[in-house]
Order: structure tokens, then sequence, then C-alpha cells
């Protein structure tokens, strides 16, 4: 497992690799701020952030670096004011510990942290694939109107259609009605 801790304090740092002690394989690197190059080039399994308290430019760093390269973070915080923990958990943070850093916390909450993440990204997808489907299914039935329409066809027979276009091309039938519905909107002038 490789990990990157993250913490200007070395001793709290070694509170942390202290808990980490009998993984193996492990890898650990410290850094004193979180810089996303770093990040990249290590490209850990986790990240361990400790600090006195969340700082905003340490959050949208974090935010912006869950976008591009998502992982699971651990935030270990001294304290804590109001709505911080609302704001690192939207930066990514998998799980945030007020005044709770001990080293015999540390692998437990690690690898909860880590379960909720893969958790997380999982239900992510299963939405982008759920939305995407519905979009499909959206273009596919505005494509069977047109075809219904232009072409005097039943539902069922502008869908039949619609899948033998798709199957002869070896596309998608959404891609295949969507390429209809532009192709339309162009032949009536339209702009897309």
């Amino acid at each position: 497992m490789r990990v990157l801790v993250i913490d200007p304090d070395p001793a709290r740092a070694a509170l942390v690799a202290e808990g980490l002690a009998g993984i193996q394989p492990l890898e650990v690197r410290r850094a004193t701020v979180f810089d996303e190059r770093e990040v990249a080039a290590f490209a850990p399994d986790v990240v361990v952030i400790a600090a006195d308290s969340p700082d905003r430019d340490t959050l949208e760093s974090l935010r912006e670096s869950s976008h591009s390269n998502p992982r699971p973070v651990v935030m270990f915080v001294d304290r804590s004011e109001p709505g911080l923990a609302e704001q690192a958990v939207r930066a990514g943070v998998a799980a945030y510990i007020v005044d709770g850093l001990a080293p015999s916390r540390v692998r437990p909450i690690l690898d909860v942290a880590m379960s909720r993440f893969a958790l997380t990204q999982q239900l992510r997808g299963d939405l982008a694939k759920a939305k995407a489907d519905l979009e499909s299914r959206k273009i596919v039935e505005r494509a069977k109107g047109l075809l219904m329409k232009e072409r005097g066809l039943d539902e069922d027979g502008a869908y039949r259609l619609l899948r033998k276009l798709a199957m002869d091309k070896g596309r998608p039938i959404g891609a295949v009605a969507a390429d209809l519905l532009a192709f339309a909107s162009i032949l009536k002038g339209g702009d897309s």
C-alpha cells in the first residue's frame, strides 16, 4: 500500500506512520503541504492529511484533485469549525476525524475510508450510467416520434427501424437516434 501523509508537524506525521506499522507491503511518503503534482507523481492508494485545522487552500486543492484524480482521503484535524466537515467531505474526504489521531485508530480508519471511497466511486459510476441511459432513452423516443410522423410508422415499426440502423452501422441505438435527430434538424433548417 502506498500512503501519502501530508502534515507540517513531523511528530504528528510520525503518529500516522506508527499506526500504519504492520501493513505489508507499505510505502509511506510525507509532505508538508498538499501538492497535486506530488500526489500525481507518487500515486498513493490513500492520502492522509493531518493538521491543526483544515484550511481553505488545502480543501480547494483537494477538491480540484479529487475531480481529476479521485482517491481515498482521510483527514485528521485537532479542531474543527462548524461547516468544515461538510466542506471537507464535498472536497473528497472519505473520513474526517476531529481530535482522534491515535496510532491504534489509523489503520481501521483507513480501511473504512478506502471501503467508503470504493462504494462512493461505484455509486457515482452507476449514477452516471443511469443518467446516460435515461438521456439515450429520451433521444430514442424523440427519434421514434420523428420516424412515426415522417414515415407513418407505428411505435414498434419506428423502433425496429432504429434498431436495424444501429445493427447495420454497429453503433448504439442512442447514437443512431441522435444522428437521425441532428440530420432532421439540419434538413429543416435548424442550427444543430
